[in-house]
């Protein structure tokens, strides 16, 4: 039987963290080392613990309105600790957070649909595939990424972010920039260079208020 696979779990729900634990350890092949609730003491654990693999929720505090916390944390772990594999567990199928998550390539990653996972079977596997810096994507994702690419060559969406794509959300709301700043906790330099950016993006060079009824109309 192959050594149990050294894992930190970070998720804010306490029960569901504590459970995913619970169901780790059971397997027989997983210890889990560390399960924390942040993206902070997610970087802590994996700096003071090294484990082969890391399964992280893709939303964690402490930055309010922000839906990336676990894939900003996974491309610091990455890039600090290149043999660890991290695993990101969503509920989004929305492609735009995978391809935020794979931006720089596949090895060491996976993006796993928290709907999707059949057993504790897949689970496991799918840690030990990133710990030996293998990839896995849940199958709807990969289903909605070559959606995207049919649609790229028609569509000039394809080049917005997703944290652009939340900005021309909010727009579609009718909402100003101060609007934006509120919804997304977002600051005024922030908002207004998103919003700038999409303006950019989208080839708009009209007056503000015709580009952003432009904006919502390509959407």
């Amino acid at each position: 039987m192959a050594d149990p696979l050294k894992v930190v779990i970070a998720e804010d729900n306490y029960l569901v963290r504590e459970g995913t634990r619970r169901l780790l350890e059971d397997s027989g092949e997983v210890q889990v080392v560390a399960a924390v609730g942040s993206a902070t003491e997610l970087l802590d654990a994996v700096r003071r613990s090294l484990p082969d693999a890391v399964l992280t929720d893709i939303r964690m505090p402490p930055v309010p309105g922000h839906h990336m916390e676990g894939i900003d944390a996974a491309h610091a772990i990455r890039a600090g600790y290149p043999d660890i594999g991290v695993a990101v567990l969503s509920q989004h199928t929305d492609d735009s957070y995978a391809l935020a998550l794979l931006r720089d390539g596949t090895a060491g990653f996976a993006y796993l649909l928290e709907d999707h996972l059949a057993d504790l079977e897949d689970l496991v596997k799918a840690l030990r595939d990133v710990a030996a810096g293998g990839s896995v994507i849940d199958p709807q994702v990969v289903d909605a990424l070559v959606a995207r690419r049919s649609r790229s060559a028609r569509s000039p969406l394809g080049a917005l972010t997703p944290r652009e794509l939340d900005v021309l959300r909010v727009m579609a709301q009718g909402e100003t920039n101060a609007g934006i700043e509120q919804a997304l906790h977002l600051s005024a330099s922030t908002a207004e260079k998103h919003v700038n950016s999409i303006f950019t993006k989208l080839r708009l060079t009209d007056t503000p208020v015709h580009r952003r009824v432009a904006a919502v109309l390509t959407s």
